[in-house]
């Protein structure tokens, strides 16, 4: 089956958190793409509008049968429907889990730069944020394992949030690196939430490993977050997994979420998750292939008009993370002018901690003309910038 990802669709009706910007704005910001999604999906969502009814929903097993069969499937992961819970989403999940397994000023690690959103739940709920620098070398991360245990192993720190693909450098993590950072954490009795959102886009010629999946005593000390949400672009119908082997572990989390209030889904979630899972699978390898191509006319266009930006070579994700440390150390600054002067909107890599100050992360998970318009932009903003900076 053919699906047309060249269309363009006019998002700024629907109260697109993406689109709210100018009128000659261009965002290319959140992690949010700009393709219909997989038509099994919409075909779910239609088929539960026609019910005319929508009021309280549960959790059926089905929901959990397709967790576990998408993950044996693909990834050879044995998941026990037990073991899955549902959550309105990773960051309401992380959230309370920071909130029900730590207590208040413990510390909780993470590996820097990483998704932003991980530090307002440290940081909100009152805990201490640890940061493990990732070293930077070639263009290239990677973990230093000495700073990470002497976090770990600090008598203050309960919790290590890791991201497996990780964002925002699109870092594929192997399983020699999962089984280190694994035994660290239960070397030293720190539990591990291993968000893997991203997993559905690792690239061609690229292997996800669960991080759950790399030995039991590993599985015993980790949480894992799982959703439809990044590769069908489905953020907005609020639904997630959590996914825990620990029969404790799971009944402290599953009160924590309940307590919370984000353990119940709307009219459309299940629905929708479970279509992506059982029927999605054609349409995402289509999507992962058009965003290869993507990812290449990127590359490509950095190279021969704005060679000064590396494009940092990624294994996962559509977010390009962008090293424009030859021009400057303050890319806050230079998204801010680059939106203003040319009206494409990117995110500033500060946000993101570690050496992010020096990147911008760039969302190329749309059609090919919206790409080239942005590219486009962002080239001008750059030959913009150091004219008026020499």
């Amino acid at each position: 089956m053919s699906y047309n990802f060249d269309k363009v669709l006019d998002r700024k009706p629907t109260n697109s958190h993406k689109w709210d910007v100018g009128e000659n704005e261009l965002p290319m910001w959140v992690a949010d793409m700009d393709f219909e999604t997989a038509p099994a999906v919409t075909e779910a969502i239609q088929k539960r509008l026609s019910q005319n009814a929508f009021g309280y929903s549960i959790i059926p097993d089905s929901f959990k049968e397709s967790i576990a069969s998408w993950w044996k499937r693909r990834y050879n992961w044995e998941i026990e429907q037990d073991w899955v819970l549902f959550c309105t989403g990773a960051v309401p999940a992380i959230s309370s889990i920071v909130r029900k397994m730590t207590n208040e000023l413990e510390q909780v690690v993470v590996l820097s730069p990483v998704y932003n959103i991980f530090y307002n739940s440290i940081v909100n709920n009152n805990r201490t944020v640890l940061t493990s620098e990732l070293e930077y070398k070639n263009e290239t991360y990677a973990i230093d394992f000495k700073d990470l245990e002497d976090k770990l192993s600090d008598p203050a720190t309960s919790l290590f949030i890791f991201c497996n693909p990780h964002n925002p450098i699109g870092k594929v993590w192997d399983e020699k690196t999962l089984q280190k950072v694994g035994d660290l954490c239960v070397k030293h009795h720190v539990l591990l939430i291993s968000d893997e959102l991203h997993c559905d886009l690792t690239h061609p010629g690229y292997q996800y490993t669960p991080m759950a999946s790399i030995s039991n005593e590993i599985a015993n000390q980790v949480i894992t977050l799982v959703a439809a949400s990044k590769a069908f672009n489905l953020a907005g119908l609020q639904s997630s997994a959590i996914v825990i082997a620990n029969e404790e572990i799971r009944k402290k989390v599953d009160r924590g979420i309940n307590t919370d209030e984000v353990a119940e889904p709307n009219a459309f979630a299940i629905q929708a998750t479970e279509a992506a899972f059982n029927y999605g699978e054609d349409w995402l390898h289509a999507l992962n292939h058009y965003l290869e191509e993507n990812r290449q006319y990127l590359k490509a266009s950095l190279e021969n008009h704005c060679s000064e930006i590396k494009m940092v070579p990624s294994e996962a994700t559509y977010l390009a993370w962008l090293d424009c440390s030859n021009i400057t150390e303050d890319t806050t600054f230079l998204t801010k002018y680059i939106r203003e002067k040319t009206g494409l909107y990117l995110s500033e890599g500060e946000i993101f901690g570690g050496n992010g100050d020096k990147f911008i992360r760039l969302n190329y998970a749309c059609p090919k003309t919206i790409l080239e318009n942005g590219v486009q932009r962002l080239i001008k903003g750059i030959q913009l910038f150091e004219e008026e900076m020499e």
